[in-house]
């Protein structure tokens, strides 16, 4: 499908959120660490998730998918291993520290914008502990194991470099710290990794911004359900915010550390009318007005937050933003450029964006080969005069394989 056309005005409806890939990342891989087979409940397999599987597969364990469920086998693995991670940042940077926590000898192969996100200064921390890794291209070489020790590293990179130790720490033979300097940016993705870990039996101590990791744990982990996501349900919560008769969203857990349930409090800033019922949420649109947003704690609901301030009174500022430039896209330009192709008024900061609400017209936009991009065009064509063509839309894919089929199934209301 090299585009799609979508009629513009707003929708209503009632729709599932996915599950949740972030949840499913570390369910995995906890499972795989493990001593005993595990299922994992989880009827939505996208892109990332795939390749979290299938690398776990050649690295540590058997995994295999029937009917939405992700049933691991714990075993042995010899020789060199050929890790396929595709696009995902999860995968790399959660399994290249558990890949020296085992001393496999692997290969991890990156597609698209991945070998040029950031490592650093992850990479330095490993080869600090006694990893050896070399960038070939697209290709990337790890050889060697962890040492247990102090394991220092900033807060303000990547959450998943700190999950990825996390990850690693409990299986290496000594006690181990894990210090965080500096400020902490989406911390409730550390909260998920603690969870994870504490529900297979993985024991620490958190003090502050540092963990005393005991060594030589074993992973316990239980049959189990991934949770519904937060982040790709709130595409449809944003397209509620532009609807009269508004848009419910099922299996949104109440209880999660999923730190983009702040989309519910967001949303209501906006002016948004939301009712929360158990794991259902509904959104309709109220007298929507501007507000600033701290992007540091949620940066994957930026691009979709942006097309309802594109459609609110006044001005609004997204802030604290700068790590949206090294994502799958570099995310504020494509906001900025989205909403200005579409007939909005955005003016791009270094780390950030103030927008200024008006009426959308309408017109073709590019996906980025970003998924949530993409997603966000549709939130667009909510609010939209005319229709919107979104090009190359299929990279939905990589965290929401049903997206085009579910948002088809709205209702206009015009």
């Amino acid at each position: 499908m090299t585009h799609i056309t979508l009629p513009g005005g707003p929708r209503h409806g009632c729709v599932r959120a996915p599950a949740s890939k972030s949840h499913a990342h570390r369910l995995l891989i906890c499972g795989a660490l493990g001593k005993a087979a595990v299922s994992i409940r989880c009827p939505d397999i996208s892109k990332d998730i795939a390749a979290t599987a299938r690398c776990l597969d050649a690295l540590c364990a058997d995994v295999t998918v029937s009917d939405g469920v992700l049933q691991v086998v714990p075993a042995i693995k010899s020789g060199k291993k050929d890790l396929f991670c595709g696009e995902s940042g999860a995968t790399l940077r959660f399994l290249l520290p558990v890949c020296g926590a085992l001393g496999a000898e692997a290969v991890f192969y990156r597609e698209g914008r991945l070998p040029h996100r950031p490592l650093a200064p992850l990479d330095a921390v490993l080869r600090g502990h006694g990893m050896h890794l070399e960038a070939q291209g697209a290709a990337l070489h790890c050889r060697g194991r962890l040492r247990s020790g102090l394991y220092e590293i900033p807060g303000n990179v990547s959450s998943q470099f700190i999950s990825g130790l996390l990850f690693a720490l409990p299986l290496l033979d000594g006690e181990s710290t894990l210090r965080i300097t500096g400020r902490v940016e989406s911390a409730a993705y550390i909260a998920m990794t603690e969870q994870a870990l504490q529900q297979s039996g993985i024991r620490f101590v958190r003090s502050g911004s540092e963990y005393t990791v005991f060594g030589a744990q074993q992973y316990t982990a239980a049959e189990t359900a991934v949770e519904g996501d937060y982040s790709n349900g709130a595409f449809f919560l944003c397209m509620g915010a532009l609807s009269e008769r508004g848009i419910r969203v099922k299996n949104l857990p109440a209880e999660t550390r999923q730190g983009d349930r702040a989309v519910v409090d967001i949303l209501r800033r906006f002016g948004a009318q939301v009712r929360v019922k158990d794991d259902e949420i509904f959104v309709r649109g109220g007298t929507l007005h501007g507000c600033e947003i701290d992007a540091a704690p949620i940066p994957d609901l930026i691009p979709a937050l942006s097309v309802v301030a594109a459609a609110a009174q006044g001005e609004s500022r997204i802030m604290n933003a700068g790590r949206l430039r090294l994502k799958e896209s570099d995310r504020l330009r494509a906001t900025a450029e989205m909403l200005t192709a579409l007939g909005g008024t955005v003016t791009e900061l270094p780390d950030g964006l103030v927008i200024r609400g008006g009426v959308l017209q309408g017109g073709t936009v590019p996906s980025y080969n970003d998924h949530r991009m993409a997603m966000s065009a549709a939130v667009a064509a909510c609010v939209c005069r005319g229709p919107v063509t979104v090009l190359d839309p299929a990279c939905t894919d990589k965290s929401f394989p049903r997206f085009w089929d579910i948002f088809s199934q709205l209702e206009g209301e015009r």
